[in-house]
């Protein structure tokens, strides 16, 4: 695919370069996404355009919507500029979707004649003249096409081989409500079901229970007790040996105490909650590291011990969306878990590999222009997951002391993963065994812990 001109607008090294991507939709609409930041000389560049495509579509069916969701919060002189070149669209304004609670409420302030905020896609797609409906299918199909007839100051635009790339989001965590949902939503549904699917079939045959949804609310119910995620204690029934008998599952199993980290603290991060360890594992990593974004992957023995991404900050939904499941090299994590060491690229569009691969231009698409991976090791010696750290500037930026520290935090992650899974989610599997309806012999109460027994699962 032919790469979009691009052009840098000046701004100093630690700002995003705004760019815009323009997307035909169905029914004659043009989406103009931006993402980056949005000051005031840029925003002078966007309303050019602006005026340039509505002298356009005056003579045509084609209706504009600005979509500036991937959006760092621009500033108040940026919003003043764009009110002022649109004013004149008072019968027709511009829709424009942001979910920034700071725009919003300055458009909600002082109304902009010629723009109308909306939340979402849908909303902005349902107030234009037309009435367009949200497109059914993802507007991946519809062909790209290029903002300039060459390079501009002000704006840039890039593009990668990714089908969602149009539908992006910004360096924030601010996750686009509708249309992203749908697109991305159900492939990340797809790769869990299987796996929940074959947990409520072993089940269903196990205590004989009348019927699918008997077997879903019985996970679901030891899931809510024990805090695991579903997709996580349907891993554990399928990769975990047979109970071992009709009381208790796992018998003669020790219940350990939560574990000693040296930089996440047990008090103040429950380590019981997987999702509160897991998030604040990201920002301890990116506030170590000064980086731009950070995401940990974990195996999963239920996909082929394939590297799964369990936490994220700072990363666009595209590239969460195609580093959901990584199940080897090119990519960074996959080479630091596959080759149990830390990997750096200090720049991705200087290394030939992997910014040829999909992982590559998901990241420089992402903004992305350095990576370091740190494996998370076993006392075994076996890569249980990785951390990532990004860097919008290319080059090495860690210190020798950074890096110490984040081969603690892999250290600590390592350390608590595997005592998450040999004790919370053992204790799930046991509530689920115990609880199962009409199972012979089920008591309702997990046998007392003596020192331990069979293999444990891995989640």
């Amino acid at each position: 695919m032919a790469r979009a001109h691009t052009a840098h607008a000046g701004t100093s090294a630690t700002t995003h370069a705004p760019s815009l991507t323009v997307r035909p939709l169905p029914h004659h609409v043009l989406l103009l996404c931006l993402s980056g930041r949005l000051d005031t000389t840029s925003a002078t560049t966007l309303a050019h355009d602006l005026d340039r495509y509505l002298q356009q579509t005056a003579t045509t069916p084609r209706q504009l919507v600005l979509d500036m969701t991937d959006l760092a919060p621009p500033s108040t002189a940026a919003l003043h500029a764009l009110d002022e070149r649109t004013r004149h669209l008072a019968r027709t304004p511009v829709p424009i979707i942001t979910n920034t609670p700071r725009v919003q409420q300055v458009f909600a302030l002082t109304p902009p004649p010629g723009l109308r905020v909306h939340p979402t896609l849908a909303a902005a797609l349902a107030a234009l003249p037309t009435h367009p409906p949200l497109p059914t299918k993802a507007p991946h199909d519809a062909p790209r096409q290029s903002l300039h007839e060459g390079p501009r100051a002000g704006l840039h635009r890039e593009s990668y081989d990714n089908p969602c790339e149009g539908l992006r989001e910004g360096p924030g965590e601010e996750p686009r409500e509708e249309l992203q949902i749908e697109l991305y939503g159900m492939r990340a549904k797809s790769r869990t079901s299987a796996v929940i699917g074959i947990a409520q079939g072993m089940l269903l045959d196990r205590y004989d229970l009348t019927g699918p949804p008997a077997a879903f609310a019985l996970l679901r119910e030891a899931s809510q007790q024990h805090n695991v995620p579903m997709r996580i204690l349907a891993s554990a029934v399928v990769t975990a040996p047979a109970p071992a008998s009709d009381t208790a599952w796992f018998p003669g199993r020790l219940h350990t105490p939560p574990p000693h980290l040296d930089l996440l603290d047990p008090t103040e991060t429950h380590l019981r909650d997987r999702h509160q360890v897991l998030r604040t594992l990201v920002y301890e990593a990116i506030t170590l590291a000064d980086a731009d974004a950070a995401e940990v992957h974990l195996t999963n023995r239920a996909f082929d011990d394939a590297l799964i991404l369990e936490a994220h900050a700072g990363l666009t939904p595209a590239y969460r969306d195609r580093l959901a499941l990584v199940t080897g090299p090119p990519a960074l994590c996959a080479q630091a878990c596959t080759h149990a060491e830390t990997r750096f690229v200090p720049d991705i569009a200087a290394d030939p590999d992997l910014a040829a691969a999909a992982e590559g231009r998901a990241a420089l698409a992402a903004g992305t222009r350095a990576l370091y991976a740190i494996p998370a090791i076993t006392d075994g010696g076996h890569c249980i997951g990785t951390i990532t750290l990004h860097r919008t500037q290319p080059g090495s930026w860690l210190t020798h002391a950074q890096q110490t520290a984040l081969h603690t935090l892999a250290t600590d992650l390592a350390i608590w993963r595997s005592w998450y899974r040999r004790t919370v989610v053992l204790d799930a599997l046991e509530h689920l065994h115990t609880h199962a309806p009409g199972a012979v012999g089920r008591s309702g109460a997990p046998s007392a812990p003596v020192p331990p027994g069979p293999p444990r699962p891995h989640a």
